[in-house]
C-alpha cells in the first residue's frame, strides 16, 4: 500500500513517514513549507496519484498563520486563513476522490470541537467539517500541544518582550508519539471519526512554556492573563484538555527535554 505524507517541512512529517515505513508500506513525503494552499491543483493531484492513503499534516496552528510585531505581538488575518485552508482542502479532497484514495488522515488539535469559532480554531473547525463532508473515508487525529511547539506558542504570545498566555491547562505531547499514532491510524481502517492523543502530565500553559524556555539566553518573562488569546482564540481553562478515551502517551516532558534528537529518513 502506498501512503503519501503532506507536511509543512517540520520534523513530524519525517517521523510519520518513518513509522509508516516501519509498518511495511511504501511512503512518500511531500513538503509544502509555505502551506498547502501555495501548491497548484496539478501539483496536489500529482502528489496523491497512485496512493491509497493521504496523511495531511499541513493544517496546524503556527506562526505562518500571521505576522509577528515586537510591540503588538502576533496578528492573524482570520478571514484570509479560513479562505486559504478551505481552498487547499477542497483541492486536496477533490484530487483524492479522483485518484481513488481510500483513507484520508488529518492531524488537528484537541479542543477544536469546543473552542469558540475564532482565530486558528475557526480554520480548524472549517477544515474538519469539509473533510467530514467530502465522502472520502477519514480519520481525524486531534493532538494536544507538542513539546516542540513551545517556542512558537511563546513567540505568538510575546508583546514587548513579555510572553502573555491564557491561564489554561494543557497535556503536551511529543511529536514522535503523535507521529506514531498518526501512522498507526493511516495503516488501519478509517474511523470516520476522531481519535485524541495527549501526554501523561498536566501543566498550566505558563508553566509549560516557562519550563521549555529555560535553555540558552532566554530573557522573556511569562505571565498569564485571561484576556490573552491563543493563536487568535480566547479559551476557557479546560478547552485544550483531552476527553475520555484519549490515547495517553508515556513520554514525560523532562525526559524528552533531556534526550530529544532529530531523526533522519534514508532511502
Amino acid at each position: 500500500m502506498k501512503v503519501v505524507v503532506l507536511d509543512d517541512g517540520g520534523l513530524i512529517g519525517v517521523e510519520t513517514a518513518l513509522w509508516v515505513r516501519d509498518h511495511g508500506h511504501e511512503v512518500g513525503l511531500v513538503s509544502a513549507p509555505g502551506g498547502l494552499d501555495l501548491l497548484t491543483r496539478d501539483e496536489i493531484a500529482e502528489a496523491v496519484q497512485g496512493c491509497s492513503v493521504v496523511i495531511d499534516l499541513c493544517h496546524q496552528p503556527s506562526l505562518a498563520m500571521g505576522a509577528l510585531d515586537e510591540e503588538r505581538g502576533f496578528a492573524m488575518d482570520e478571514e484570509r486563513l479560513v479562505e486559504a485552508w478551505l481552498c487547499s482542502t477542497s483541492d486536496l479532497m477533490r484530487a483524492e476522490a479522483a485518484a481513488g484514495v481510500t483513507h484520508h488522515v488529518v492531524l488537528s488539535v484537541v479542543g477544536a470541537d469546543r473552542v469558540a469559532s475564532t482565530g486558528a480554531f475557526r480554520a480548524l473547525q472549517a477544515h474538519e467539517a469539509m473533510i467530514r463532508r467530502s465522502g472520502v473515508p477519514h480519520t481525524i487525529v486531534r493532538a494536544t500541544q507538542l513539546f516542540e511547539s513551545a517556542e512558537d506558542i511563546a513567540d505568538a504570545g510575546t508583546e514587548d518582550w513579555i510572553i502573555w498566555v491564557p491561564p489554561v491547562d494543557v497535556r503536551p505531547v511529543s511529536s514522535r508519539d503523535v507521529a506514531m499514532l498518526v501512522a498507526h491510524c493511516a495503516v488501519s481502517r478509517p474511523l470516520n471519526g476522531v481519535r485524541e492523543i495527549a501526554g501523561p502530565e498536566e501543566f498550566r500553559l505558563d508553566v509549560f512554556i516557562r519550563e521549555a524556555l529555560t535553555v540558552g539566553d532566554e530573557c522573556r518573562r511569562v505571565f498569564t492573563d485571561v484576556r490573552s488569546p491563543f493563536f487568535g482564540a480566547h479559551l476557557r481553562p479546560s478547552d485544550l484538555l483531552p476527553g475520555a478515551g484519549a490515547f495517553i502517551t508515556e513520554t514525560r516532558f523532562r525526559d524528552w527535554f533531556a534526550g530529544c534528537s532529530a531523526p533522519e529518513i534514508t532511502s
